[in-house]
């Protein structure tokens, strides 16, 4: 009798970065999102009764695999919920090309930076909120005072840097100005679009799935891992490109074909973005693990729940489990 497939679980092994890096290539594939709305929910259909022990006679094991990438692909883990197409980690390679190239090719005038930015923070919110902890819940208030501020983070760092590099003969120094704008925003759109997750902390689980407590120790920790992995995925082509621009920009026939300078870029974000998108969702764990000691050093608020939970502190189970996003 032929294995089955756990299909709540990923493929390969998560506890290496080889592993990890798999399991996320395949997961952001691009040409996922090319895949129709129903078929998507007939790839959730088909895991669901294979879950269930009640697929169609004759389904093979490339066809649930299949159909887990799917849905892993475009389905909330928390919710089950389709996610927006624009805010999937299958249009990351795509969206970000398209964008960051913009924002390197166009970073000459202060309405250029100023579009491109806030183009750049408008997609960067919906994929945080797409890819947030669903467990927690956030306003629209909140939602919008996070938008906000997250853009006008990354206008005031792009044109304060400009304005600052102006006096600089050195272009290449210019050009980096994007990255520093899209770093320093990161640093404050993730924790203000999950900023719930932080005042109120985020519902951990035991071994067995059952919900334990919420803690605010596994948001800060999740929140900093996913705010140092997006900065980390856009670094080679935001700070590796403006060095190969420089060096392109010194060849005659290059030069004198301005047309190609916009298209060079964007696929060369491409090129980077299609290694750096799984590489940078694998540096952590996406279901990470917290212990029971670090609760009650931590979170005494966390740990005093499990204490009323699990009657006494013997009975506390040594390590919880929670989605720390994307």
């Amino acid at each position: 009798m032929e294995e089955r497939i756990d299909v709540d679980a990923p493929l390969w092994d998560q506890t290496t970065f080889y592993g990890r890096f798999r399991h996320f290539a395949w997961m952001s594939n691009p040409v996922n999102g090319l895949v129709s709305s129903n078929n998507l929910e007939n790839a959730k259909t088909l895991v669901t009764a294979y879950k269930k022990g009640e697929e169609p006679e004759g389904t093979t094991k490339e066809q649930v695999t299949k159909a887990m990438q799917l849905y892993k692909s475009a389905f909330h883990p928390d919710t089950g919920e389709l996610q927006n197409i624009f805010g999937r980690m299958s249009f990351q390679l795509p969206g970000g090309m398209l964008i960051t190239g913009a924002m390197l090719q166009f970073y000459k005038t202060v309405p250029a930076v100023v579009f491109w930015q806030w183009f750049n923070q408008s997609f960067n919110a919906l994929v945080n909120y797409t890819n947030r902890n669903a467990n927690s819940t956030t306003t629209t208030k909140e939602l919008g005072i996070a938008y906000t501020s997250a853009t006008c983070s990354a206008l005031v760092t792009a044109i304060g840097l400009r304005k600052l590099c102006e006096k600089s003969t050195n272009t290449l120094i210019q050009r980096f100005v994007p990255f520093a704008a899209v770093a320093a925003a990161n640093c404050v759109n993730i924790p203000l679009m999950r900023q719930n997750e932080i005042l109120n902390g985020i519902a951990i689980y035991d071994e067995e799935g059952k919900l334990a407590t919420t803690s605010k120790t596994a948001a800060h920790t999740g929140i900093s891992q996913v705010v140092f992995s997006r900065v980390t995925m856009a670094a080679p082509g935001m700070l590796f490109l403006p060095l190969i621009m420089q060096k392109m920009e010194t060849k005659p026939w290059f030069k004198s074909r301005p047309s190609l300078h916009a298209p060079f870029q964007i696929m060369g974000v491409g090129s980077f973005l299609f290694v750096m998108v799984p590489l940078a969702c694998a540096l952590f764990p996406q279901t990470a693990e917290i212990t029971a000691d670090t609760l009650r050093n931590q979170d005494p608020e966390a740990y005093e729940d499990l204490q009323k939970r699990y009657s006494s502190s013997d009975k506390i189970p040594s390590v919880f489990y929670y989605n720390k996003g994307l």
